[in-house]
């Protein structure tokens, strides 16, 4: 029922490995995450300027320069991100007297809507991390 598009994907794609990489404090280069996560370049490096505009990211110049987060992994919320990519969308208006039936579809899409949102809050890139390490599979070596 609810899908998350392809540019919200990307986005936490990339704030994922950056995550992976906050304790070294080590930049990571556009063409660094976009290889690991196969996103195109040109489209991570919208999406990081989006999310350097917002604050969630931060660049760093120079010859070892790249992207890192700009706060503690688990203090950027899903929320965060997807309000920073996609926006706050407004509930198409028909522009005519909206009728019961109708009002009491918005108020119950609306608080599906909050519900939804307080679960994204409580959701950070720290949850996603620890959640993907819990679902690998050691390696097994055999002599």
């Amino acid at each position: 029922m609810f899908n998350l598009c392809s540019k919200s994907e990307y986005a936490l794609l990339a704030l994922m490995e950056l995550a992976l990489a906050y304790e070294g404090n080590e930049p990571l280069q556009i063409r660094e995450i976009a290889s690991r996560q196969n996103i195109p370049d040109r489209y991570l490096e919208q999406l990081l300027a989006s999310l350097r505009r917002v604050g969630l990211v931060r660049s760093q110049r120079g010859a070892r320069g790249g992207y890192l987060l700009a706060r503690e992994p688990w203090r950027i919320s899903l929320w965060e991100v997807l309000q920073a990519i996609e926006g706050e969308e407004m509930p198409p208006d028909a522009g005519t007297l909206p009728t019961l039936e109708l009002t009491v579809v918005r108020e119950g899409w609306a608080k599906a809507c909050l519900a939804a949102q307080e679960a994204l809050q409580k959701v950070t890139l720290k949850d996603l991390l620890e959640t993907r390490a819990s679902r690998q599979t050691p390696v097994m070596y055999y002599i």
